[in-house]
């Protein structure tokens, strides 16, 4: 008798703790995310259809849907164009390149090659440079905090988060005056100095709730069998930190990558990036779509690879440090 009654209880007990969703629950569900998918990912298709539209077919009205594709909005970002007579270009040698060919096509010639391949390795080396620094630094002061008794520690967190409150425009022409005076603008260098004091209380902020996840005893059992403290953090913390550190650092990545406001007070020439660069693809008689949509294009790659290569770091990242014991 008590033995059923205890099955009963386990039985109903069960039934009660796990609950099944219905088929048109499931249904609904699925829909609502394919819905959110499609809303979120169709201006970016726009933008890659339209880098392979001609001019007149980005600016029609209604807007195409159905076009006849052409790469003249690569060509156009990556090569400088001048306008000439048909006369002109006829007396001219044969083509020797395809995109020539498409060029000239418009009654023009290729001048030469545009600023945009320098300009994009320019967000490469700032980008991932930034990021790299401020993962680093963001680490070690992580890990000092979460292990570390340190006088003050949580006013000095406070202090460290408190550097991303203000907005650029706050704090724009001391950093203009400071750079000017350490000729640092224009530099990557600068840049790259930066985009790192910028990130680093980001990174420490997130790497330090995934460090207090890490037992402690791990650490203790490394240094009894002889290691140092930077061999434990090396060997036993980082290994199991690597989620954390990968969700931090796509957030820095991002954060670089799309920077606009300091890109556009501190560099003019050699260092400038992509974010200031893409809105002034000008062409003949106005913007440059297609051509503006393909740097738009080119510009995505980078960023949307390097998630995807850490995309199985990406959600265990972003909740471990949230869970507490």
């Amino acid at each position: 008798m008590t033995a059923a009654l205890a099955k009963s209880v386990l039985a109903k007990s069960t039934a009660h703790s796990i609950v099944e969703a219905s088929p048109r629950s499931k249904a609904v569900a699925g829909g609502l995310v394919i819905l959110y998918a499609v809303i979120t990912i169709l201006p970016l298709l726009w933008i890659v259809a339209t880098a392979f539209k001609s001019q007149s077919d980005a600016i029609a009205y209604p807007p195409k849907v159905l076009f006849e594709p052409t790469l003249e909005g690569y060509v156009n970002l990556f090569t400088v164009r001048t306008r000439q007579t048909p006369d002109f270009i006829a007396k001219l040698p044969p083509p020797e390149t395809w995109y020539d060919t498409l060029v000239r096509q418009r009654d023009m010639v290729s001048a030469g090659p545009s600023k945009v391949v320098p300009r994009f390795v320019n967000s490469l080396i700032i980008g991932f440079g930034s990021t790299f620094l401020a993962v680093f630094l963001g680490t070690l002061a992580a890990y000092a905090f979460s292990r570390f008794r340190i006088p003050l520690a949580d006013d000095l967190l406070f202090f460290i988060l408190s550097t991303r409150m203000m907005p650029p425009v706050a704090v724009a022409i001391p950093i203009y005056l400071m750079y000017r005076q350490l000729n640092l603008t224009d530099t990557r260098l600068g840049m790259i100095l930066l985009y790192t004091a910028v990130n680093v209380s980001l990174a420490v902020w997130l790497l330090k709730g995934f460090i207090d996840e890490i037992p402690r005893e791990y650490e203790e059992a490394a240094l009894v069998d002889g290691y140092t403290r930077l061999q434990a953090l090396r060997k036993v913390v980082l290994p199991q930190a690597v989620t954390g550190i990968a969700a931090t650092a796509i957030f820095c990545l991002i954060f670089s990558w799309n920077e606009y406001a300091f890109a556009v007070l501190l560099t003019s020439g050699e260092a400038q990036t992509m974010p200031p660069f893409i809105p002034f693809i000008i062409g003949e008689g106005g913007q440059d779509w297609p051509a503006v949509a393909a740097a738009t294009t080119l510009f995505v790659v980078p960023i949307v690879l390097f998630t995807v290569l850490l995309r199985k770091h990406l959600l265990r990242g972003i909740t471990f440090g949230a869970v507490r014991k």
